[in-house]
């Protein structure tokens, strides 16, 4: 079993693209909540897009939303894995961007927020 020197520390960059890869899955699941809320018929897309699951008829249009969201999570990951696989970056600048990232989603699903974006 080998050890890092105690001098020699690894990279920021792929917990970066860990952390943040999980951040844009949720958010762009948000952009599909809203989405859904704001584009009459789109839930007969996130319907479509979701059908793979077993059962997806059960839960709806979630289906899709998971869908969506579990593509764009490991898709990033992939990308921002790879790009940043030996890069150290400043942590608290993308910390930063992590917890807006997930404030603006989790104010995306709550029905009062979306309701004053959409006038409803």
């Amino acid at each position: 079993m080998s050890t890092l020197p105690s001098t020699q520390r690894m990279p920021s960059g792929p917990a970066i693209a860990a952390f943040m890869s999980a951040a844009l899955g949720l958010f762009t699941m948000a952009l599909a909540n809203l989405t859904q809320e704001a584009v009459a018929g789109f839930d007969q897309t996130l319907l479509a897009i979701g059908s793979w699951i077993p059962n997806y008829k059960g839960i709806g249009p979630y289906s899709g939303k998971e869908t969506i969201m579990v593509v764009v999570w490991l898709g990033t990951w992939a990308i921002m894995n790879f790009a940043f696989r030996k890069k150290d970056f400043a942590v608290r600048a993308w910390t930063i961007l992590f917890i807006v990232l997930i404030g603006v989603s989790a104010l995306l699903f709550w029905p009062p927020f979306w309701h004053i974006l959409l006038g409803k």
